[in-house]
């Protein structure tokens, strides 16, 4: 076998990305056995499937630009090591998953120091959002962009960027999860509404996000009665817990995936944070109103760059701006009462979200075969062309 006995070394900082790598891995263990081996940075799930962590990826867990600023000598130091690890190792495939602020830095310090190493970049960079030039200099160090959006591959046609080819997201292999079986469905329709907020899942996110969520609801409820539930996980429990103590409507906290996916398939509509929960809620059929704040000086920075018309994934893979979205100084509690409102009830704001996520299944589909077993074809057929 012609991809007996490699190396594949994999780098993932995030949550997100450490399942996208576990599930890879463990495709790739299926299909070459204990010819294959790991190394890289990830987290549990990729702990599992074989890889000792470089670093705990815990320490990569930084948003916002100050916090970022901060911690830059840190995040420097981990990235030149990370790409010593790689260089030393001299691996036959470095697959870079998500996070580009630091796995592209690793991957263009690896290609200048040994371009013989191919390089696979598992969830591409928003270059269809802001700094599309990125497409193009990725070139010169990405072999091959495995994406998670359908319409991605054309755009890096049209940005020159390297081959791009769409593996599927993995939300379409946990539909299942996601939708009501008949009794959920009646509840679904049951009054008074189960109506999610969803403020974000990281700390930063929750900070901008939470006392303005609980001023909308207020307004909301002395128009009409709902049940609210905030899913969250653990680790931010008590954060929101403490946070949401004083809205006017307390909401029920579901932590963690399972009671996070069970309220899913019982809600009637959403309010939610901008990001890759609300494809997450198309896909269960869940109509929303989305929100984003950020600090000033991320705000600023971001008005100049984004190139695209609606920043709500569910509306771009869906081709029309069918998500409302408040941003900035147009989010307010206001706004926010108003439109979830509109799509509590049966009214034509609610159908049309309703028809157009029914497109989804068709756009998103991967045929047969699962996103991690895509990923993986393109993975062992990158590695087979690099010469022993």
């Amino acid at each position: 076998m012609p991809t007996a006995g490699r190396k594949i070394f994999l780098i993932a900082t995030e949550e997100s990305g450490d399942r996208l790598g576990a599930a890879l891995m463990k495709v790739l263990r299926q299909r070459l056995g204990d010819a294959v081996q790991f190394a890289g940075v990830g987290g549990r799930g990729m702990t599992r499937e074989g890889i000792n962590s470089l670093f705990p990826i815990e320490e990569l867990s930084i948003m916002g630009f100050a916090a970022v600023v901060k911690q830059l000598p840190k995040i420097l130091q981990l990235i030149r090591r990370t790409a010593d690890a790689v260089l030393d190792d001299a691996p036959d495939m470095l697959v870079i998953i998500d996070s580009p602020d630091f796995t592209h830095r690793v991957a263009r310090r690896v290609r200048a120091r040994n371009p013989n190493i191919p390089i696979v970049d598992y969830v591409s960079p928003s270059v269809w959002a802001w700094r599309p030039g990125r497409a193009r200099a990725m070139r010169r160090y990405v072999d091959h962009v495995l994406a998670l959006l359908p319409f991605e591959p054309e755009e890096y046609r049209k940005l020159r960027g390297p081959p791009c080819s769409y593996v599927g997201h993995p939300l379409v292999e946990q539909l299942a999860s996601l939708r009501p079986n008949a009794e959920e469905q009646k509840r679904r329709d049951a009054e008074p509404p189960v109506l999610l907020v969803l403020p974000g899942s990281r700390r930063s996110e929750i900070r901008h996000h939470l006392a303005l969520f609980g001023a909308a609801l207020g307004q909301l409820d002395r128009r009409t009665t709902f049940e609210l539930v905030l899913p969250t996980t653990p680790h931010l429990e008590k954060m929101v817990h403490d946070g949401v103590a004083g809205w006017p409507v307390v909401p029920r906290i579901a932590v963690g995936e399972i009671e996070k996916r069970a309220a899913f398939r019982l809600a009637r509509a959403a309010l939610a944070k901008s990001g890759t929960v609300t494809l997450e809620l198309a896909l269960s059929g869940i109509p929303m109103v989305t929100a984003y704040r950020v600090g000033a000086a991320e705000a600023f920075i971001l008005r100049r760059a984004i190139q695209v018309s609606s920043v709500i994934l569910a509306n771009l893979v869906i081709g029309e701006e069918v998500i409302p979205e408040f941003l900035q100084e147009n989010c307010t509690p206001e706004k926010l009462a108003q439109a979830l409102g509109d799509i509590l009830g049966d009214t034509p704001a609610r159908r049309r979200q309703v028809e157009a996520f029914a497109t989804l299944d068709a756009r998103m589909s991967t045929g047969n075969q699962p996103p991690s077993a895509r990923a993986a074809d393109i993975v062992l057929a990158t590695v087979a062309q690099r010469p022993r």
